[in-house]
């Protein structure tokens, strides 16, 4: 496995037991920094992912691109072997990040209480849909599930149809890099005191993060402010969206001090004096009128290229709206590794997200593979465990270990 130069998690340990995206998420932060991730996966299939994007000789790509640098270990959790077993890499660990419904961890024989029993200092991230506590805790759950909890998805879409949901997982990415910052945070405070965490990310709590203004706006206005969906334009400040241009939208954000730079940019300084125009307010409340101007101003260039030039000569924040295939080969994403190339040994080369924590000087995006199913269980279980090549053999034949190409 390829390891990079600069190591700066070297040494911390994480037993992971998480699947699909948000808990995978903030275990691949610390195994790309170097820390030793211990993925935990549950016989026979695996975490669920595998089954999930498979388009390259049977191998998920979706998988791949979460478990980079992980190690994977397959156990049978059911048979009490398996369990004696995970108990006793807990032990040798430093950190437990799991993203089961609540409860589940402790049904299994392996909560909070019992991992302190086992390493008084352990620590667990405990990752959910709804949290740890509350009326819904127990209730099962998904990014979209939270993300309609928490008011998010009312704000998304055209006011006059139903509320949409964003195609990206916005909710569990964010929520696992909360929860390794979370797991971080109880590093430093068990470097401090010599004391472990039981930490509680929710994605609800998550989400709830970050609305902008739209819960101080209704409680601040006693409920009459109601923010609601807005379209392809800001609700509370203006020039502020998605606008039609030649041959493509771009976004422009050209409100508050951004305004008179957009009205140079259109040679319309005329418009920065007029009153219906005079603000963000009442920019918004005369947007259909401000609309047709901008646009109709976006239409007399022969591209979307052109217009963006035009503004940014004047330093008006603005940008094309890329297509997902337009951004796999946008000079500035793939300059910055945020368009990542990867080369798995069995799916060959294609394109994924790059690490997005980056420190000057170092290449963020070194040259990890994700594990098969079960590749790891010989070499844990030897040089975290132990065991010997006799005892790993008779754990293999009763199905406790199990393993797969995939």
């Amino acid at each position: 496995m390829n390891t990079p130069h600069d190591q700066i998690l070297e040494g911390i340990r994480i037993l992971d037991f998480t699947r699909a995206l948000a808990g995978p998420t903030c275990t691949r932060l610390f195994a790309e920094l170097g820390a030793e991730v211990i993925k935990v996966e549950s016989a026979p299939g695996g975490d669920m992912t595998r089954r999930v994007s498979k388009i390259r000789n049977e191998r998920s790509l979706y998988y791949v691109q979460q478990s980079l640098n992980k190690k994977s270990v397959c156990v049978d959790f059911r048979q009490p072997a398996g369990l004696a077993l995970l108990k006793d890499l807990v032990k040798q660990c430093d950190v437990v990040v799991e993203n089961f419904k609540p409860g589940v961890i402790a049904e299994m024989g392996l909560g909070f209480d019992v991992l302190q029993k086992l390493k008084p200092d352990i620590i667990l991230c405990s990752i959910s849909a709804l949290g740890q506590s509350g009326p819904l805790a127990g209730k099962p759950g998904y990014d979209y599930i939270a993300q309609a909890y928490s008011g998010v998805t009312s704000m998304i879409g055209p006011p006059d149809e139903a509320p949409m949901i964003p195609l990206v997982g916005v909710g569990d990415v964010m929520t696992g890099a909360h929860a390794a910052f979370a797991v971080a945070a109880a590093l430093l405070y068990r470097a401090r005191t010599g004391r472990g965490k039981h930490i509680d990310i929710g994605l609800v709590d998550a989400y709830y993060h970050c609305h902008e203004v739209n819960v101080h706006q209704f409680s601040g206005s006693n409920g009459a402010m109601r923010p609601t969906r807005g379209g392809r334009h800001v609700t509370y400040v203006c020039p502020a969206g998605v606008y039609r241009g030649s041959g493509g939208d771009i976004m422009i954000m050209a409100f508050l001090h951004h305004w008179p730079d957009l009205c140079r940019a259109m040679e319309r300084t005329d418009l920065i004096a007029l009153e219906r125009f005079k603000d963000d307010a009442t920019r918004r409340a005369n947007l259909p009128e401000l609309l047709g101007i901008i646009e109709g101003w976006l239409q007399t260039f022969p591209d979307v290229a052109s217009a963006i030039a035009q503004m940014e000569a004047h330093g008006v924040p603005c940008a094309p709206i890329l297509s997902v295939a337009e951004t796999v080969t946008h000079p500035h994403l793939v300059a910055r590794g945020t368009v990542r190339t990867i080369k798995d040994r069995i799916a060959g080369e294609f394109q994924i997200p790059g690490m997005p924590i980056k420190f000057v000087g170092e290449e963020a995006n070194q040259p990890f593979e994700a594990p098969t199913l079960g590749q790891h269980n010989a070499e844990v279980l030897r040089t975290v465990l132990g065991k010997s090549v006799a005892e790993i053999a008779a754990l293999t034949a009763a199905g406790v270990l199990q393993a797969a190409d995939v």
